[in-house]
């Protein structure tokens, strides 16, 4: 059945009128607008040049407080054989509705949503033989539009074998954009926003258009808006990216791309019908803030299909990784006895979990054993201890011997799956996910993608998957010099936008811009101390590393924050913040609240009023950049103060630093 409702249903017979354009005919526009009336989206069609038919392109536009954020922007199929479908329709039906999506996250950046929306479904078709119909389902939230292709049953189309999609989104500017450049469809996302007009990715703009831009995208258009454009339930199609086509200087608009099949890669998609798309989305706000508090992309997605979830739990975990197996013998060991080592401070420091990282399996087979950690013995130990540990899986073993493998993994007790180098969001990648989600759920698995796709929601219809990474995250200080404070501010507004972040904070080897050194073992990350420690409020993610070693931990007070604080949470407010310069979050769990401060490599005084705090007094443990922090950044101040609902605290951020606060009211104490 159909989600959207025919209580006040209007058929709108096609009525030509002549448009703005000269020459062009359109269509009697459809209106769909926001239940706070700021945003609205209108679908029309327009004909061919001297023609005075209601037959023509199929369009789209979108405003915001009355101005224009889109301009007419196609909406068209390419299928395999035949012309592109949408390009000569007319619109014979428009049915409206309403709703409102209320439902509870397990591990989301709430706990609890309510969106409402206004909704309608467009019906087109051809006059010409063979008289092809296409839907389109729009919604309109308060602070966002989506809307989606549906390619009905029909006898014209017998398989939908998909070329491409053409979805134009025509910005009415040349807005500034933070794009994730990617070189292929098979990366894995980890790469650098960088901060560029629209105009610079056409041919002429010094960028190529050959460039896939992923999701999601960060824009601004100066006196309009700030939106962020992404997709939701990808379920049965592949992932898309954008370029800018236009070849010159004045071309500010971007095409969708589809990720193409491995096994043809003429083709994007070929499946039965009906057939309905992945939603398009465009989150649309006043400040970059409110785009991360929007649950719009959770909205958009399939209920809970896990009955039973009483098994999740999110948490942080020990990780053997980042710090180089190192033991309390300063020395490498990827062992058993080394293991229980990150088991045992799993354990003495109140974290759920401990995850063990590559080398275990014996190659590419993961029903076996290599023979240096025992992974049974290893989950026995740690059940003891009151440990659940992770594993490593690499992605192929997984698509080869998944039906296989989780069943033992159920039987060795192993909490959750950690699945590496996926590197593909073609049909059949997403598919992958889709297949690990329901099959893990089915042996109470957990997941965590790695070497991934962006997020798109799949975690509010499987809630045992708690995380990805597709971000250039900590791991990269092993080798490389590319994660910096700057990045860390940009991360917020544009990749964690579209869901949980695998990020892995925590290093303690903090050092300066000028002192860093990439390293395998005990490596060092840019910034200071106090940084890493308000990565734990700002990038969300059910299951968060706590990545160094043991030994860096040991005897440091700034750690206890690290044990303190959760990673589950109620609500969350953006509290102040610019792209790639400085954000400020606060998030709540029960009754407590915690906040996190970064700043790129300008030092800055922030005033933050407290407004978010309940009524009474809070304790606020606080943790911040010491006086000499830009220079010494493992330097951390930690001190307690007792603050209202309404007072304003000013935060005194370093050059690459930060500030971490946990508010306890005083009758939890």
């Amino acid at each position: 059945m159909r989600w959207y409702s025919k209580i006040s249903c209007i058929v709108l017979i096609a009525a030509v009128i002549i448009g703005g354009h000269k020459g062009v005919a359109q269509s009697k526009s459809v209106t769909l607008s926001s239940p706070d009336q700021l945003l609205t989206i209108q679908f029309v069609t327009v004909a061919e040049k001297d023609s005075s038919s209601s037959v023509g392109k199929l369009i789209y536009s979108v405003t915001f407080r009355g101005k224009q954020l889109l301009d007419q922007s196609a909406l068209a199929l390419e299928l395999e054989g035949h012309p592109p479908l949408g390009s000569k329709v007319q619109i014979v039906e428009s049915v409206p509705g309403k709703g409102s999506d209320d439902y509870t996250l397990l591990a989301g950046k709430v706990s609890s949503v309510h969106d409402q929306y206004n909704s309608l479904v467009l019906s087109t078709v051809e006059n010409d033989e063979p008289h092809r119909s296409l839907e389109i389902e729009a919604r309109a939230y308060n602070g966002g539009i989506a809307f989606r292709y549906v390619v009905p049953k029909q006898s014209a189309i017998k398989e939908l074998r998909l070329k491409q999609e053409d979805t134009e989104f025509r910005i009415s500017t040349d807005a500034t954009t933070w794009a994730l450049a990617l070189p292929n469809y098979r990366s894995s996302y980890e790469s650098e926003y960088v901060k560029l007009p629209i105009t610079a990715f056409s041919n002429q703009g010094g960028v190529s258009s050959s460039f896939l831009i992923g999701m999601p995208l960060l824009m601004h258009s100066p006196g309009a808006a700030w939106m962020t454009l992404t997709e939701a339930d990808l379920e049965g199609n592949p992932g898309m990216y954008v370029t800018n086509p236009s070849g010159n200087w004045a071309g500010h608009y971007f095409v969708s791309k589809l990720s193409p099949r491995l096994d043809d890669a003429v083709l994007a998609l070929t499946t039965t019908l009906p057939h309905h798309s992945a939603w398009r989305v465009l989150l649309v706000a006043d400040e970059p803030g409110r785009l991360m508090e929007s649950n719009i992309i959770s909205d958009l997605n399939s209920p809970n299909r896990v009955q039973d979830t009483s098994w999740i739990h999110p948490g942080k975990a020990s990780w053997n990784w980042w710090a180089g197996d190192i033991g309390p013998d300063g020395k490498s060991a990827y062992t058993t006895k080394n293991m229980e080592y990150y088991v045992d401070f799993a354990a003495q420091s109140g974290f759920p979990y401990m995850l063990l990282d590559a080398g275990w399996a014996d190659g590419g087979d993961i029903t076996k054993l290599r023979g240096n950690v025992d992974v049974p013995e290893l989950v026995r130990y740690a059940a003891a201890k009151h440990v659940k540990v992770w594993i490593w899986l690499y992605s192929t073993s997984v698509m080869n011997q998944m039906k296989e493998a989780f069943p033992l993994f159920e039987k060795w007790g192993v909490a959750g799956v950690k699945i590496d180098f996926i590197n593909r969001d073609d049909q059949d990648g997403i598919k992958f996910y889709y297949d690990v989600a329901r099959e893990a759920s089915e042996h109470h698995l957990m997941v965590d993608f790695h070497g991934a796709s962006k997020p798109w929601g799949i975690e509010r219809t499987y809630p045992n998957v708690l995380s990805y990474e597709a971000v250039l995250g900590a791991e990269n200080n092993k080798v490389a010099r590319r994660d910096s404070p700057v990045d860390r501010t940009v991360f917020p507004f544009t990749r964690m936008v579209a869901g949980p972040l695998d990020y892995t904070p925590g290093g303690f080897n903090n050092v300066t811009e000028n002192d860093f050194i990439a390293r395998d073992q005990s490596p060092m990350v840019m910034g200071t101390r106090a940084q890493q420690l308000a990565l734990y409020v700002v990038f969300q993610t059910p299951f968060q590393m706590v990545s160094d070693s043991p030994q860096a931990y040991a005897n440091q007070p700034a750690f206890q924050f690290i044990r303190d604080v959760p990673t589950q949470w109620d609500s969350m407010n953006v509290l102040n913040g610019e792209p790639g310069e400085f954000v400020t979050i606060a998030r709540s769990h029960g009754n407590e609240w915690y906040l996190g401060s970064v700043t790129n490599w300008t030092p800055r005084d922030l005033h933050v009023p407290l407004n978010f705090l309940g009524a009474g007094r809070y304790t606020a443990e606080i943790y911040q950049d010491a006086a000499d922090a830009a220079t010494h950044p493992k330097n951390v101040v930690v001190r307690k103060q007792i603050v209202r609902e309404g007072e304003e605290l000013t935060l005194h951020l370093a050059s690459g630093g930060g500030c971490a606060i946990r508010f306890v009211p005083e009758a939890a104490r």
